[in-house]
């Protein structure tokens, strides 16, 4: 499909309007977004930043120490803070009642919700969560005739190809805090702790469910006949597609088997063409293998492009090293989701990271125009969310807490100033138009939707009229459309020449551009430069580039 952009919002943090949250606090205590508070209107200032599709977080039913009528509350020692963990999932064809207004009509709220966001005009993206669950799964909407997880599993083995949980047999589960909670005998931990015996760090509020590998028998695969819990999840997700849901973003995709979703996911596609299935990757050895051979659409795009655009922003490193990276990812890189924020990650505005929101603006440049890729944005990043304080489980280390009832400022600012962005801070309007800058460019231009990517860096690392470690150069092309991109992660303003090669014209189907005069159009500000071919080639293009920032030359 084409470019698009996605928004991923945290609706329990969306919505909530209390101006002074208390430290650990409860939903009664802290509040709690709702569904129905996001509007036709809110989702119409959503869309005009530029975005196609939005991620709704955290809308699948998990464990939380708020009880309601016929949901009692989990056990406060396999919850992680007070709301807890959206990926602890307590009943996969529910709504988490947190979110409703009347909870009886929380499906309903729901629907509502997914007809109001396409009506205007944009996709739905969900979790798919399916390599574990909480501890205290118990769903309430499965019909009578059929099984729950764990319901018919032999408990005496530690493994079975048809057991949906791994089990240490005669072990009593023993978590990190005193408790209550007594489980027997004790199942593996979601991420991969095969013994009862999880740390703090672990996942301990979770359970691994069983896909047919044994773990503890090296890996060794048993998926012939089809294993329950494929067959399980493969309900789930027909489920949630009748809903007529656009797409999955699937929790530690790479933490299940390959060939669980080469099984599932064209049975889903056989329904829903359309349907995307992003996969949470963190593997580059097997991303090419969960794109042919598992089916995914795209992969995140964390360990290779995110982590060195962090290290960039940090001045920890060259940007030339971007050039070795695009050519490392041998053609995936259309298949990657790129992003420099979502709920794992630090904010980029947070003490912990760049303490600066302009800092990420020409790192976020270059993940919307570099290819073909999609591209996310963290709700908040446009405003430039510094997460600041702690909220409780979570702690102060510069992200927005996914564990407790609270707030995020600059998204509570820009309600308190009716979602009008002329009313918010003249720093944080320009933030903001920045990204609406780039968003809408990298969509609206077909040389950066399909066209094709020539990097600069190989031609401009001897120039001395050129800061190969602060800046990156490319060109964007698809047939007489050309675009000169720059991004700059210095510190100052660089006054720079860019040569542009005999080749890269060649390449963008200009074969006699020495022979031409070029007239270089500032894209956002209009200003015009003639030059000629040979002078780009010789001695290259002139340009200032303003602290932090990106520039986009149309060339004609």
């Amino acid at each position: 499909m084409s470019k698009f952009a996605i928004y991923q919002l945290f609706v329990r943090l969306f919505g909530n309007s209390n101006p002074n949250p208390q430290i650990n606090g409860n939903i009664d205590e802290n509040g709690c977004g709702k569904l129905n508070t996001i509007t036709t209107d809110i989702l119409s200032k959503i869309k005009n930043l530029g975005i196609t599709h939005i991620w709704y977080t955290g809308i699948i039913r998990h464990a939380t120490t708020a009880a309601y009528p016929a949901i009692p509350a989990n056990n406060d020692a396999i919850v992680k803070g007070k709301a807890g963990s959206p990926y602890a999932i307590t009943d996969y064809y529910d709504i988490h009642p947190d979110l409703a207004e009347n909870v009886a009509e929380r499906m309903s709220e729901f629907e509502q919700l997914l007809d109001r966001t396409q009506q205007e005009g944009l996709k739905v993206l969900i979790d798919f969560v399916p390599n574990h669950l909480s501890r205290e799964y118990k769903s309430l909407n499965i019909s009578a005739k059929e099984e729950d997880f764990g319901e018919s599993d032999n408990t005496s083995l530690h493994f079975h190809p048809q057991n949906n949980y791994y089990y240490f047999s005669e072990k009593t589960l023993t978590l990190p805090k005193a408790n209550n909670y007594v489980e027997y005998p004790a199942k593996a931990t979601g991420n991969d702790v095969f013994n009862p015996y999880p740390q703090t760090i672990d996942w301990y509020e979770t359970i691994k469910l069983n896909y047919g590998v044994d773990y503890l028998n090296q890996k060794s695969r048993h998926f012939s006949p089809i294993p329950k819990t494929w067959r399980m999840m493969k309900e789930i997700l027909m489920f949630w597609s009748a809903k007529r849901i656009d797409g999955f973003r699937c929790d530690m995709a790479e933490m299940v088997p390959v060939e669980f979703w080469a099984w599932v996911i064209p049975q889903i596609k056989k329904k829903n063409p359309d349907i995307l299935f992003i996969a949470e990757i963190y593997n580059p050895e097997a991303y090419s293998t969960y794109i042919g051979q598992g089916g995914f659409d795209y992969l995140y795009d964390k360990v290779d492009f995110y982590d060195t655009l962090r290290l960039i922003i940090e001045g920890k490193q060259s940007t030339r090293l971007l050039s070795e990276l695009w050519k490392k990812q041998n053609g995936l890189e259309t298949k990657m989701l790129r992003f420099l924020e979502n709920h794992d990650e630090q904010r980029i505005a947070s003490r912990f990271f760049a303490n600066n929101p302009h800092k990420g603006i020409p790192a976020f440049f270059l993940t919307a125009c570099m290819h073909k890729n999609p591209i996310l944005i963290y709700f908040g990043q446009e405003f430039g969310e510094r997460a600041e304080g702690e909220s409780g489980f979570s702690g102060d280390d510069g992200r927005s807490t996914i564990f407790d009832y609270w707030i995020i400022p600059s998204i509570q600012s820009w309600q308190n100033a009716d979602y009008k962005i002329e009313k918010l801070p003249v720093d944080t309007q320009k933030i903001y138009n920045q990204y609406k800058e780039i968003i809408k460019f990298s969509l609206n231009e077909i040389a950066i939707t399909d066209g094709d990517f020539y990097d600069l860096m190989w031609i401009n690392l001897s120039n001395i009229n050129f800061n190969s470690d602060k800046v990156f150069a490319f060109l964007r092309c698809h047939e007489r459309s050309l675009f000169l991109c720059l991004s700059n992660f210095s510190n100052h303003e660089e006054k720079i020449k860019v040569i542009i090669p005999e080749h890269a014209f060649e390449y963008c189907q200009l074969p006699t551009a020495k022979l031409l005069n070029f007239q270089f159009v500032d894209y956002f500000s209009g200003k015009k430069l003639k030059i000629s071919g040979s002078e780009c080639i010789i001695s290259g293009f002139p340009a200032t580039l303003d602290t932090n920032s990106y520039a986009v030359y149309q060339i004609k």
